[in-house]
């Protein structure tokens, strides 16, 4: 049959990916490589020059649960099996990733049963060991054969593994359905009649090794079949998760070791887990005289098969984890934390995670060991006057000072102004919910903390002075108010917005020691819900607020804490014509304002958005089926500035897109254009001259020598992503190369004049273009 596919594009030149290569549940060996997956992407080893490789979703990988691999030498591709039925095809020396739905749309099928377990070719078929039975796939055809369902009956049954012996395809299978075998020749497999029952009960393995064919139980228990008839030869202490044979071994992994046998089932090697790396086991292959490891903890373990005492660890620089929680982009890099409490801000059963850093390109990683017990670790700022020192929020432990990647402080309620929440029945028990911190322009750190009765704190970190106020007005029951704190941003006017679960937007502003507080909801503030996940304050104050029933503005920030009839409003925007509600009914889990002042909205389950600065024009809506995306559960976003770097944290994993605006200069004095000059194996059209660091509102004209106009644009109104041949985004200017006529300039010099509208400055640049 026809196959349901499409090929993946390669999203390399925006994109980039920062997956968790530490546990790895597969490891298949081809062509002098190593190939490994972990939760959702692959790397491989080249053993002769010891050189990494990443394939991932920026790759063109789908970024759901890979359950298995398999490597044909013959077709020199990769095979991908993932938990929800999907195939995808991974080419050598080819950039296109073919993915094959046919299994994930079959609807006779349950989602729960779709599972890839194993792959095993013979010749040019590979056959699928699922959750439903065993699918045949072409490899020269790149398509499906038939599917067998082999239970009693023809019914669907799970199949563990199959492998090729003699005259015969064999099939253990669990739900009771035994050990199955049947001609592998026979043009009608798709019988059931047609498949013998060798044993009965549940099997997890069989495998072929040369001459020799072997099959374990559920039981632990590994026989040799001869003539069909089971001959047990022991019994192992840990149930087998994998079974291979490669070069004439026998390889079979628990938990806690590696056996690998030769063809006569003499043991050549038994590599344990041990003190230096203490984790589990999930699948082992060969190559050479080197046994490789997937581990849980050290991504792929290499030792010796003549003497496997000695472990060498391989993956690539990654975070811990492919579950980051909370981000926050520095100047370097990003830092990531894994936390985690639930919708409704319960952060138990209480996780113990590290903490991860990538700086200047390399990952530091700190793991919970070092961080004095803090747990449930989210939010992370960052000092801006201090970029060694960054804060991070524990939901349960208070907060964590990090200097030099290093933690060096946990304030708590013995050693700061930082409260726990009061039981009284359990007094002494101390459980400090720090949420989202922040620092203002004078150099304090705001944090937020639940179920106390002054959750919001200043601290100054040159003086180690907190401050504590009060939201008694709006809190009757600081314990069970479950206001969840979630998000807290400052605005020009130095007002504190905060996003609480239960009272809508609550405001603060200290007011010369006068403080103001004022909240609204959805009773009296025009808000969809009363819980808001997501705020911002724009570069025009307004501020912009996610809750989980759709978005709204503040305009009018200024007049808050006066202004009895405050409300926030619905952005409407025309679509094909007629009026609706921006973003109506979407769960918006984060919201961040770019150097252009347009709107990054992630989503519990659509995505992100990318919106200009009034929301009225989608500029990019990313999911997984058009990027990057490992998920189109956006947990937060955050801007590198300076680089112009969109760090996007989904619950499977990091990525990033340089979107190449930046924020607008007061002046025109840095203003400078790259590449300067173009050469010839530069592709203007499509990579674009950058001219950066003009100011807000301008007019931009580009000549020749002769004083012969070639392009102009103006702020605000040939706006980036209008397909213009020069367009405008925040402190950048692109031009494609392209003159008034479309067409592409020829060589030579052209100069770039900037005017600035408001203050009248001029600023001329000289481009050199050569083709």
């Amino acid at each position: 049959m026809l196959p349901l596919v499409q090929f993946a594009q390669d999203f390399s030149n925006l994109w980039e990916g920062y997956f968790s290569y530490n546990q790895v549940n597969e490891v298949v060996t081809g062509r002098n490589k190593i190939y490994a997956a972990s939760e959702n992407a692959i790397f491989s080893f080249d053993s002769q020059t010891k050189t990494l490789e990443e394939i991932t979703t920026i790759q063109g990988l789908s970024g759901e649960t890979i359950s298995t691999i398999y490597y044909s030498e013959a077709y020199e591709l990769l095979v991908v099996g993932y938990e929800n039925g999907l195939i995808e095809i991974v080419f050598d020396e080819d950039d296109d990733i073919l993915t094959v739905v046919d299994i994930v749309n079959k609807s006779t099928i349950l989602d729960g049963d779709k599972k890839i377990n194993h792959i095993n070719a013979n010749e040019n078929n590979v056959y699928l060991s699922t959750g439903y039975g065993i699918s045949v796939f072409d490899l020269e055809r790149l398509e499906f054969g038939d599917t067998y369902f082999i239970g009693d009956g023809g019914i669907q049954i799970e199949v563990s593994q199959t492998t090729i012996f003699g005259d015969y395809i064999y099939a253990a299978c669990l739900d009771g359905g035994g050990l199955k075998k049947a001609p592998i020749a026979s043009p009608n497999l798709i019988d059931y009649k047609n498949w013998e029952q060798v044993s009965n009960g549940d099997f997890l393995s069989v495998q072929t090794n040369e001459s020799k064919l072997y099959t374990i139980n559920t039981g632990k228990r590994l026989y040799e079949i001869n003539n069909d008839v089971l001959t047990s030869l022991l019994v192992f202490a840990d149930t087998p998760l994998k079974t291979t044979s490669l070069n004439e071994k026998l390889i079979v992994t628990t938990k806690n070791d590696v056996f690998v046998y030769d063809v006569d089932f003499n043991l050549l090697a038994k590599a344990s887990d041990n003190a230096d790396f203490n984790t589990n086991f999930n699948a082992a292959t060969i190559d050479a005289d080197n046994i490789y490891i997937g581990t849980d903890n050290f991504g792929v373990l290499s030792t010796s098969i003549l003497n496997p005492l000695n472990y060498e660890e391989i993956h690539p620089d990654g975070p811990l984890l492919n579950t980051p929680f909370s981000i926050q982009a520095d100047v370097n890099g990003v830092w990531v934390t894994y936390g985690d409490y639930t919708l409704d801000y319960n952060p138990y059963p209480l996780n113990a995670r590290g903490v991860s850093h990538l700086t200047k390109g390399f990952w530091i990683n700190t793991d919970y060991s070092d961080l004095f017990g803090a747990r449930s670790l989210n939010a992370i700022s960052v000092n801006p006057s201090n970029i060694n020192q960054a804060f991070v929020s524990s939901f349960f432990s208070g907060l964590l000072e990090f200097n030099n990647n290093e933690p060096t402080v946990l304030y708590n309620q013995t050693n700061s102004g930082l409260e726990s929440l009061v039981i009284p029945t359990n007094p002494s028990y101390v459980d400090i919910r720090v949420g989202e911190s922040i620092f203002d322009n004078t150099g304090l750190l705001w944090t937020i903390t639940s179920r106390v009765e002054k959750p919001l704190k200043s601290y100054n970190p040159t003086n180690n002075q907190w401050v504590s106020y009060s939201f008694e007005s709006l809190i009757e029951d600081a314990l069970n108010d479950n206001l969840g704190f979630d998000k807290l941003v400052i605005d020009r006017n130095n007002t504190k917005w905060i996003a609480s679960y239960s009272k809508g937007v609550i405001g603060f502003n200290e007011n010369n020691g006068s403080p103001l507080l004022k909240n609204i909801d959805e009773v009296d503030g025009n808000l969809p819900v009363n819980s808001v996940r997501a705020l911002a304050a724009d570069d025009r104050n307004q501020l912009w607020i996610g809750t989980d029933k759709g978005l709204r503005v503040l305009y009018n920030t200024s007049g808050f804490f006066t202004d009895d009839n405050s409300t926030a409003e619905e952005v409407i925007i025309l679509e094909d014509g007629i009026a609706r509600e921006l973003l109506s009914e979407q769960y918006i889990t984060d919201i961040k304002v770019d150097g252009a002042n347009n709107k990054w909205i992630g989503t519990i389950d659509a995505g992100v958005f990318y919106l200009s600065s009034d929301g009225q024009e989608t500029i990019y809506h990313f999911t997984t089926d058009n990027s990057p995306l490992p998920s189109n559960a956006i947990s937060e976003i955050s801007i590198e500035e300076t680089n112009s770097i969109i760090y996007l944290a989904t619950d499977r994993g990091l990525v990033s897109f340089k979107s190449g605006g930046s924020g607008s200069s007061e002046d025109l004095e840095t203003v400078y254009a790259y590449p300067n000059p173009v050469r010839p194996n530069f592709d203007i059209v499509e990579k674009k001259v950058k001219i950066k660091n003009i100011s807000d509102n301008v007019n931009i004209k580009i000549t020749d020598i002769e004083g012969n106009l070639v392009a102009e644009a103006q702020s605000r109104i040939n706006l980036r992503y209008n397909n213009y041949n020069l367009e405008i985004d925040g402190g950048t200017v692109f031009w494609n190369g392209r003159n008034m006529a479309n067409n592409v300039v020829s060589s030579g010099v052209y100069l770039i004049m900037i005017s600035d509208l408001d203050t009248f400055e001029t600023k001329v640049v000289k481009l050199m273009v050569v083709r």
